[in-house]
């Protein structure tokens, strides 16, 4: 029996065997790759989990638990999920207006959303999201990302309320001498360390060594700056979150956004793995449906929204990762972390993390790539410089939204400048009464943006004395029911003036909107609809002749076929 399509597109989105082929022979590399980004991943979790207001145990949680359920359940082989910087930016507002209780019911209805999402098969529609906006929304994450670190880099609290740019002014004035100059220190030497070491070992867990270094430095010297404080011992129990329908109302804003995020963030990085690995990118579809889940769990056991996270990804397929084991392994031996090394994690300073965090943001920034857009053209450059604006001033999912409406406006625009209409000769020899038809061919697209110009164009060219116009439709590519419209009423204008029309290469499409707008109403006979041009030339020419015989005759010419 042949197994039902709804069975198919389900059994795509559940884990199998299939997800570990050549498992056997790649293990080795999968442990060890799995270990490598599980030493990078350490800080940067907890340096995500403090930047977003959640603290840095909500952020090694959610490495642990989302890493875990993404892998087995996502769409890449070698995708890395856990908190991000993007997220880390997005949910911190949230966690200032609502309060640390608000965490969990916000990352598990994000993680509702995007799981939904993959099983009705949004998931392909990240696809249309221009380069530009996916650039410029990555400058303004890293910027974000760096302006979050300037408090902990200085030794001062955050300032509640402000937009980072002004929260990093704030702190800058505001913060103790004394504290800023051992903090400075303390930031000065992981960015030495991180930065040397890149050079002489770009495969060594960089940051991790220079955390540590700085750790030790300010625990023998007895430095007076802010640590990140104690961590659990183990891993809380999972817990649902007591939620009323008017917390879930006042969050369901935040939680969109938060999904929205996720959904972008993790398929995109689900490209820049299989792009790096030589393979394909698995199925968007699953993959969200992974990270939703991900999610759920992550805010059932108190940590916060998860995504696909493209660093570690990164990091896990340049150490050799080719199945789910290493991400798998990852979160194993962060689960060590937790249970065995809980007591020294706690006494890393935080100007330590924001330094982590502040190379990070500067290793996002690509310099290539930002020269390689800006002389892409004015509209790649002006897409490209709004979305980095709007994401740094006000909000990322609205900066994704104007980015894609600004690229919407010039893709229209060029649509409507490669849309026009062109007068032609008729083929063959000249024949007596030849010109007093007049071919016209539409190009590109007859659309909102372009129909009414292009009706202008057909009326502007059809002249007194102008006997038959043909239209050719065949280099049309798209037709809308603004054009459809606009080409039935300036068809009833020239049929009004004793012009008749004949509309040549309609296509099945085409042919079901003209006739629904009504354009056989507006032409003289319905036949004036024809598939080839010879036929509507022939068509044309009988007609001149027979309207100048009546002429001769002294007899008005007739309005039929």
């Amino acid at each position: 029996m042949k197994p039902s399509r709804w069975w198919t597109t389900t059994r795509a989105l559940l884990p199998g065997a299939r997800d570990y082929a050549g498992l056997r022979s790649s293990w080795r590399h999968d442990v060890l790759a799995g270990i490598t980004v599980g030493v990078v991943a350490l800080p940067l979790a907890l340096a995500f989990g403090l930047s977003s207001g959640v603290g840095a145990a909500a952020g090694l949680v959610t490495a642990i638990v989302a890493g875990i359920v993404a892998a087995v359940f996502g769409g890449s082989h070698v995708q890395v999920s856990g908190p991000t910087g993007a997220m880390a930016v997005v949910l911190a507002p949230v966690v200032a207006q609502h309060g640390l209780s608000s965490v969990a019911i916000v990352t598990i209805m994000a993680g509702a959303m995007v799981f939904v999402a993959g099983a009705t098969g949004v998931g392909r529609l990240v696809t249309v999201i221009p380069w530009p906006v996916i650039e410029g929304f990555t400058l303004g994450i890293a910027v974000i990302i760096f302006l979050q670190q300037v408090p902990a880099a200085v030794g001062a609290t955050a300032p509640e309320g402000l937009r980072p740019l002004a929260a990093a002014l704030e702190a800058l004035t505001t913060a103790d001498g004394a504290t800023a100059r051992w903090a400075l220190l303390v930031v000065a030497v992981v960015i030495v360390v991180m930065v040397g070491l890149r050079r002489l070992l770009p495969t060594f867990p960089s940051s991790l060594v220079a955390v540590i270094v700085a750790a030790v430095v300010v625990s023998v010297a007895a430095l007076p700056i802010p640590r990140i404080g104690e961590l659990p011992a183990g891993l809380p129990m999972p817990t649902w979150p007591h939620a009323d329908l008017a917390a879930m109302k006042a969050l369901f804003g935040a939680a969109l956004a938060i999904a929205a995020l996720a959904a972008i963030e993790s398929l995109l990085s689900a490209r820049v793995a299989a792009s790096l690995s030589g393979t394909a990118a698995g199925d968007p579809d699953r993959e969200l449906v992974g990270q939703g889940m991900a999610s759920v769990a992550a805010g059932l056991f108190g940590g916060m929204p998860a995504t696909g996270a493209i660093a570690r990804t990164a990091v896990n397929v340049k150490a050799g990762a080719r199945t789910r084991i290493a991400a798998l392994t990852h979160s194993v031996l962060l689960i060590g972390v937790v249970y065995l090394l809980s007591g020294p994690v706690g006494a890393i300073p935080l100007a330590a993390l924001a330094a982590v965090l502040m190379v990070t943001a500067v290793t996002m920034i690509s310099g290539g790539v930002i020269v390689r857009i800006l002389r892409s053209g004015r509209s790649g450059a002006l897409i490209f410089l709004v979305t980095a604006g709007v994401t740094v001033c006000l909000d990322l999912i609205q900066a994704v939204e104007l980015g894609m409406l600004v690229a919407a406006l010039f893709a229209l625009a060029a649509m409507a400048r490669r849309s026009g209409v062109h007068r032609e000769a008729l083929p063959g020899a000249y024949r007596p009464g030849d010109e007093r038809i007049m071919l016209l061919r539409l190009d590109g697209a007859m659309f909102f943006g372009a129909a009414e110009r292009m009706s202008a164009t057909i009326a502007d060219l059809a002249v007194s004395g102008t006997a038959v116009v043909i239209i050719r439709m065949s280099g049309l590519h798209h037709l809308d029911a603004t054009g459809a419209h606009a080409l039935s009423r300036i068809t009833e204008q020239l049929e009004s003036r004793g012009t008749m029309v004949i509309i040549k290469g309609v296509d099945p499409e085409q042919h079901d909107l003209l006739t629904n707008v009504g354009i056989l109403e507006s032409l003289r006979h319905e036949t004036h609809l024809m598939n080839g041009l010879d036929e509507a030339i022939a068509h044309a020419r009988a007609h001149v002749h027979r309207e100048n015989a009546m002429t001769a005759q002294g007899l008005a010419p007739r309005l039929d076929s």
